[in-house]
């Protein structure tokens, strides 16, 4: 039964692989170069696993990107005091209100419900895009299911495709990795190469960095 459930979880990524919209990806590749090229930042959000791709990506849109990017939920002290005294439904929007957030930024978003207000879930998500389209911010994400208010209101996403219904969070999560190192590593977005890729397996030699 174990080793049945290995085959199966690899048997539905083969599947959710040959599903994605391959526009969309590209889509969100190109506005991640503008952000870039006007000098605006990218704000990514999440809550759970989500933020803890928001941390990697900021990461990597920084130094390996060049943008200026930043993850709302790794402040700590700001965001649990928000929490504390302002309530978390607005915790991440009234960070938003904090760095001035303009018409040159994108917040990115990783969820796998993508928020629902009426449900009063992740109602922080909603709150979060709400103000960035008002600021006239470009919106993206990488959502589960059917991606939820983000997905409605977002200039560009990319839907995990669902395959099992039991197994929607695993699949989602395990997908945001994926395509942000798609993104990231996408000749749009890449400015510099990664460190191992930098350098060979035997003889330490360095490779030229990605122009």
């Amino acid at each position: 039964m174990t080793m049945e459930h290995v085959k199966d979880y690899l048997r539905d990524a083969r599947r959710i692989i040959d599903s994605f919209d391959t526009i969309a990806i590209e889509d969100i590749a190109t506005l991640i170069a503008r952000v870039r090229t006007r000098k605006g930042r990218i704000f990514f959000a999440g809550v759970g696993g989500g933020a803890a791709h928001a941390a990697h990506a900021v990461c990597d849109a920084r130094k390996t990107a060049g943008i200026e990017a930043y993850a709302i939920a790794d402040n700590t002290a700001e965001l649990t005091a928000r929490i504390n005294d302002e309530g978390w439904n607005t915790c991440y929007s009234e960070w938003l209100k904090a760095s001035r957030m303009t018409g040159k930024d994108m917040l990115f978003v990783f969820s796998v419900g993508g928020g629902d207000a009426a449900s009063a879930v992740s109602v922080n998500l909603v709150n979060a895009v709400r103000y960035a389209k008002d600021k006239k911010a470009t919106v993206c994400g990488i959502l589960g299911r059917d991606g939820g208010f983000t997905a409605r209101a977002a200039t560009a996403c990319v839907i995990v495709p669902v395959v099992d219904r039991d197994l929607v969070t695993a699949h989602t999560e395990s997908f945001q990795a994926l395509i942000w190192h798609l993104l990231i590593t996408h000749p749009k977005v890449q400015m510099k190469a990664m460190k191992w890729e930098s350098v060979t397996g035997s003889g330490g030699k360095r490779h030229a960095p990605v122009p």
